[in-house]
């Protein structure tokens, strides 16, 4: 976490004699020295005219809420003269005073992260930055708004809060600030002296494995003939064993926490802070708990790192604590409707005062029973504006894109995604001491990567690296374990096995040997380990070579149900450099001996020396069942002429391996120098392609829209064509131009409903002639033309009746179609003097349209 300004974390403090007998005195007897390393950047200025009119000024709800947060300050100094001040009216950053429950503003975001408290916690503490308290036991006086604060990234303990609660009272938390006394780790964010998060295990569910049901007819177990006396002896060793060890290593933990055992803060008790509770009851939160907003942990409401609690509010009400906080917040209780443990600023609507305490013990009526309802005074709205924060932020997480947080022995860094060229995101660094100095192990993890690299971790006494990748890679590497990228020497490398053709799940590489396991094989082939030789040179097509003569490979197989135990090979052995082959085939279910044969391979021809000939001396084996009729010298010599082409494709796999290996390790070497990141369609900000394919389409919309509107022909071109295309039109001109125009496109209507009307027509007569002619020959007629007939004057009908309906609607349709024109020729530029408009409104015009809808309505056509 950054922390601005950056102090050191020893401070000399000295405390006079007198500070135990005068508690008033005692802040004043203290001087405080602080070894700044690092000046803070002073806070940017707030530009006064672009804030809104509520950030400078107060509304009357806000200054009739002020005064009376100034008289309940007033009563509390009185009743409590021995307590601090309480944070009631600081100034925003506009130096305007706003009472603290104001400054909360209820936000949702639409970011899913945002939706659980853990993910609101965690955004707050990674995107701010913290601004120390100065001086550490005083409370701030200027308490800026939330948006101020997310814009600056930067800002308090009281700012990290009022941020927070902010965030968790929108997602529908019971959330409230809580100002109070920590401890000076917590409030200064040292975390030297806590465990890293990512190096804690985490917690496995351990379910326990179902007991199997004891059959009734089992076969009783073996009696155990060992002594119980000797066994009751070994677990007391092994236990007071166990016990000595774990007290030697309690002892050395204890000591080693006596050693790391930070000084005694001399302003433990004072140092101010401020966090966020959680009530239980809403989003189905068991219990209370704090959230530091500096870290983002949850903790205990007993934890011994909160000391002590002032007062605490919400966007509704102010609560101040009235109970004693001598051992922290231990026996503390957080009923705040309690009036003897809590006390309130605000009346709420179901508290009530009683107008006179004597009525309580001698009421005389009724009246005087009844207590006088106070009138509630609600909080006044957020005077804040709505809080936002935009992707790019969010994507952002970290000021200036990172963030480092060092821990007991490790150094975490976090980067934003697409900020580093290589896609790293998270960094940590454990160390051997507590100096951190030297290094022992560095994991990253990394985001966006065109090689799917997810997880890479290096120990550097070993100097071993191992590396994890998604899912996606051509070759369907998952793990890699490697000490360097040069061939032949001792990796391992776990591949996605339902992703390769071969079912390879993992191969193990030393100097001279290779190991690979596959799975879901066809031929049930799961194990195969091949031992190599010291390299010789081997001519190749003309080229010289190094390369590891094979000596031996071994191969085991899954047991195939669909061949008998005696015949389904179990493990075969190719012992290239004896010359030898040995095949063990599985254990037949009622023996305790395989079956197996050894080949022994005959010499090839060579340049003076013939081809040595198969004989029955070179096979040896046994068989387990002695009826079994042994094999012929046929079927031998086919076994091994088959077993020699298998070792052929054996070792032609092993070398098509060796170069799968060399393929992988230059790929993950031109990977590592030359990083491509991978980038979403949908992010048009950094995928240039996106970027220029989205300008592309509103370039073509625009064209397009363009396009559409140079298309659209105008109304009065044709009239105009047979006036010569004039260029000043006068009144005759332009009367006699919409006079043609109306004419022509009631002509369109008439014509329209003359065609509707004369299909009608031609239905109706084809219609009556089918019944006519149904109504001669109905007595001849067989089932299916009578079908065949009622099917015709059902779709007749229908034809019919759509017709009629789009007569009807063009009737009622047309004088609104004529009117709608009549009033587009008015606003044609053409056609916009005055003079021409109030032609065209004669009243000959309305007698033209009724006299249209009179025509269309009774069929007339012209």
């Amino acid at each position: 976490m950054e922390v601005l300004p950056e102090v050191d974390c020893e401070e000399d403090v000295t405390i006079t004699d007198d500070e135990e007998d005068d508690e008033e005195s005692s802040l004043s007897n203290i001087r405080i020295t602080h070894t700044v390393t690092h000046i803070a950047k002073p806070r940017p200025q707030v530009a006064l005219s672009k804030c809104p009119s509520s950030y400078k000024e107060n509304s009357s709800q806000e200054k009739l809420m002020a005064a009376m947060a100034e008289n309940f300050r007033q009563q509390y100094a009185l009743l409590y003269p021995d307590r601090k001040a309480l944070l009631l009216c600081p100034v925003n950053e506009c130096s305007v005073q706003k009472f603290v429950s104001t400054t909360l503003r209820s936000t949702l975001l639409p970011y899913p992260e945002l939706y659980d408290w853990e993910g609101c916690a965690s955004f707050v503490a990674d995107y701010l930055s913290l601004e120390l308290l100065d001086p550490p036991f005083e409370l701030p006086k200027q308490l800026s708004s939330p948006t101020w604060v997310l814009q600056t990234q930067r800002g308090t303990c009281f700012d990290f809060s009022i941020v927070l609660c902010s965030l968790l009272l929108g997602a529908g938390y019971n959330a409230y600030c809580v100002s109070g006394y920590a401890t000076k780790e917590m409030c200064l964010l040292d975390q030297s002296r806590q465990e890293c998060p990512l190096l804690q295990p985490q917690i496995q569910d351990k379910t326990e494995e179902p007991k199997k049901p004891m059959k009734k007819y089992s076969v009783k177990p073996p009696r155990d003939l060992h002594s119980n006396f000797e066994r009751r002896q070994e677990e007391k060793q092994q236990a007071e064993a166990e016990a000595a060890t774990l007290k030697k290593q309690l002892d050395a933990e204890r000591l080693q926490k006596e050693r790391e055992r930070p000084p005694p803060d001399p302003l433990r008790g004072l140092r101010v802070h401020c966090w966020v509770l959680l009530l239980s009851g809403n989003r189905e939160i068991p219990e209370n708990f704090f959230i530091d907003p500096l870290t983002g942990k949850s903790y205990s409401t007993t934890d011994e790192n909160f000391l002590g609690i002032e007062s605490v509010w919400n966007h509704q009400n102010y609560w101040v604590n009235k109970q004693d906080c001598t051992f922290g917040c231990n026996e503390m209780t957080f009923d705040l409707g309690d009036l003897s443990k809590w006390e309130y600023v605000l009346c709420g609507q179901s508290l009530s005062i009683i107008s006179d305490p004597k009525t309580l013990e001698e009421p005389e009526d009724e009246e005087e029973e009844e207590m006088d309802e106070l009138k509630v005074f609600e909080m006044p709205p957020s005077w804040v504006t709505t809080i936002d924060i935009s992707p790019a932020d969010m994507e952002m997480r970290y000021p200036g894109g990172m963030k480092v947080i060092e821990y007991r022995k490790a150094k975490l860094e976090k980067f934003a995604p697409y900020l580093l060229k290589d896609g790293l995101v998270t960094k940590l660094t454990t160390y051997k001491d507590l100096d951190c100095t030297k290094a022992s192990t560095i994991k990253e993890w990394f985001k966006h990567r065109s090689d799917h690299l997810d997880e890479r971790e290096l120990h550097t006494d070993s100097n071993v690296t191992t590396e994890h990748f998604r899912p996606g890679r051509s070759d369907a590497l998952k793990y890699h374990r490697y000490v360097t990228l040069v061939p032949e020497t001792e990796r391992q490398m776990d591949f996605y096995s339902h992703i390769r053709t071969d079912g390879l799940a993992r191969r193990i590489e030393k100097p001279f040997e290779m190991t690979e396991t596959f799975e879901n094989r066809t031929d049930f082939l799961f194990y195969r380990n091949a031992v190599y030789g010291k390299q010789i040179k081997v001519i190749r097509a003309g080229e010289a070579l190094e390369q590891r003569p094979l000596q031996r490979v071994e191969e085991r197989f899954h047991r195939d149900h669909s061949k008998p135990a005696s015949k389904d090979v179990a493990e075969r052995i190719f012992v290239v450099s004896d010359r030898r082959i040995q095949v063990t085939f599985h254990l037949e279910d009622d023996r305790i001996i395989p079956a197996w044969l050894n080949f022994i391979k005959p010499k090839e021809a060579a340049d003076s020396q013939k081809a040595q000939a198969f004989t029955p001396q070179m096979v040896s084996g046994f068989q387990v069942d002695p009826s079994t009729k042994p094999y012929t010298n046929l079927q031998l010599y086919e076994m091994l002429v088959e077993l020699m082409r298998e070792e052929e494709n054996v070792e032609l796999h092993i070398r098509d391996s060796e170069k799968e290996v060399r393929s992988i390790l230059s790929s993950r070497e031109k990977e590592d120098s030359n990083t491509d990141l991978l980038i979403s369609i949908y992010n048009p900000t950094r995928n240039e392609m996106a970027r220029l394919h989205m300008e592309e389409k509103e370039r073509m919309a625009k064209e397009k829209k363009q396009r559409q509107k140079e298309k659209e022909l105008d109304l009065l071109a044709p009239s105009q064509v047979r006036l010569g295309l004039p260029e000043v039109l006068t009144s005759q001109d332009a009367l006699q131009l919409k006079t043609d125009c109306l004419n022509e496109f009631k002509q369109q209507l008439f014509n329209k409903a003359s065609l509707i009307q004369s299909r009608i027509e031609k239905e109706t007569e084809e219609l009556q002639k089918k019944q006519l002619w149904y109504q001669k020959n109905y007595l001849t007629m067989s089932n299916e033309d009578e079908d065949d007939y009622l099917a015709y004057c059902s779709d007749a009908m229908f034809r019919i009746h759509v017709l009629k309906m789009r007569l009807i609607r063009h009737k009622e349709r047309a004088p609104q179609k004529y009117l709608a024109l009549e009033e587009k020729l008015k606003r044609h530029p053409r056609l916009e003097s005055g003079e021409v408009c109030r032609m065209l409104d004669h009243p000959s015009q309305m007698r033209l349209q009724f006299r249209l809808v009179a025509v269309l309505n009774h069929g007339h056509v012209i």
